[in-house]
C-alpha cells in the first residue's frame, strides 16, 4: 500500500514541504536565481507538482520545464527523509529525470531545509516514517 492515501494527502504534504521551502531563506531566493520550473510527474497516487521561481501549482499546468522528475509516492517520501540518494535512485529507475542534470545537482546542497523540516511535516500529517 502506497504511503501516501490519495492525491489529495499527497499535495498536502509536499505541497506544504515546496511552499516553505520557497520561503527559507537559504532556497528560495537561490532558487528564484536559477530561474528554472520542475515538473514532478509522480504515480501511486498518481499528481504532479510545478515548482518555478513564482510558486508551487500542485496539479496540471500549462508551463515549460527545464527539469523534469517522474516518480513513486513513496520514492519521494524516502526522498525527503534521505533514505534515498537521488544518483542512485536515477541510476536504478527509481527516479527518471529529464533536463539539465547540472541544475539539478547544484539544487540538491540546497535542500538541507527541506530534509529538516519533512519528517516532522509528515508526522503531524499522519503519514509514517517506517515505511
Amino acid at each position: 500500500m502506497a504511503v501516501f492515501q490519495n492525491t489529495e494527502q499527497m499535495y498536502d504534504v509536499l505541497g506544504t514541504l515546496f511552499r516553505t521551502l520557497e520561503a527559507d531563506p537559504g532556497f528560495g531566493p537561490k532558487f528564484k536565481q536559477e530561474n528554472i520550473n520542475i515538473h514532478f510527474i509522480i504515480n501511486d497516487p498518481e499528481g504532479e507538482i510545478w515548482i518555478t521561481p513564482k510558486e508551487v501549482i500542485c496539479g496540471p499546468a500549462d508551463l515549460t520545464a527545464q527539469v523534469q522528475m517522474t516518480l513513486s509516492g513513496d520514492t519521494c517520501h524516502l526522498f525527503w527523509q534521505k533514505k534515498i540518494n537521488l544518483p542512485i535512485a536515477l541510476a536504478k529507475g527509481k527516479i527518471k529525470a529529464k533536463g539539465s542534470m547540472p541544475k539539478i545537482m547544484k539544487l540538491l546542497p540546497m535542500l538541507k531545509p527541506a530534509y529538516e523540516m519533512y519528517p516532522d511535516l509528515a508526522r503531524g500529517k499522519g503519514i509514517p516514517l517506517d515505511v
